[in-house]
């Protein structure tokens, strides 16, 4: 059984970025495990506790909705992870990878217009590096409705990789956005669950398949 972790700034990213695509390694038997980097709320103004334990709240019921094994959190601010330095993200990042021994980890482009999701991909890029005696890990990078689309056109993710997917996978990616009730919102905006479902029929369209999802291969090692 492989190993497959979603390592993502803030809550809602892992759905948006790679959701479908989860549940279906997730349905196939993949052992799934993912950790939110960022608290997700403090650039809307002061992040209570009870405001970020409902969000978390939120985040393990889309969690389980893709039949994740555990979903783990850290408390980096919100759209500031780069007031913080990038090594105390590494480690968190290395600490998560130790334990769960991925064998394919999806994470950020790092040409998106957020900050957060540059740092994040730049951190799993080192905690993941390759060393002497390693196991070789597969790296692919997402595209995040409402983030991925608004970066610099020159920085925009390569459709390198293409994940075919099932009706099923379809709905279970919908359905765990819904579990995020503020976060979404109502179509047109790019992070509601009608753009998603646009999304994934189109990039579907592109591969001559009902749905998928595109990614960027950062590293593969056969």
């Amino acid at each position: 059984m492989k190993a497959v972790a979603a390592i993502f700034a803030h809550p809602d990213d892992e759905v948006l970025g790679c959701g479908a695509s989860l549940h279906r390694f997730a349905s196939e038997g993949c052992s799934l495990h993912i950790l939110i980097l960022a608290t997700g709320l403090s650039s809307r103004g002061f992040a209570t506790k009870d405001k970020i334990k409902k969000l978390r709240s939120q985040a393990r019921a889309a969690s389980k909705v893709l039949k994740a094994k555990s979903i783990e959190f850290c408390d980096f601010p919100d759209n500031e992870m780069d007031s913080v330095s990038l090594l105390s993200v590494v480690k968190k990042v290395e600490g998560f990878i130790k334990n769960v021994d991925p064998d394919v980890i999806f994470t950020h482009h790092s040409g998106d217009i957020n900050i957060d999701h540059d740092i994040t991909q730049r951190a799993v890029l080192i905690g993941a590096r390759m060393l002497p005696g390693t196991k070789p890990i597969e790296l692919l990078a997402c595209e995040v409705l409402s983030s991925t689309e608004f970066g610099p056109a020159n920085k925009g993710l390569k459709a390198h990789c293409y994940v075919r997917l099932s009706e099923s996978d379809v709905l279970a990616a919908v359905r765990a956005l819904k579990c995020y009730d503020e976060e979404i919102r109502e179509w047109p905006h790019p992070r509601s669950h009608v753009a998603l479902t646009h999304q994934l029929r189109l990039r579907g369209a592109e591969c001559g398949w009902g749905a998928a999802e595109v990614f960027e291969v950062l590293r593969v090692i056969k």
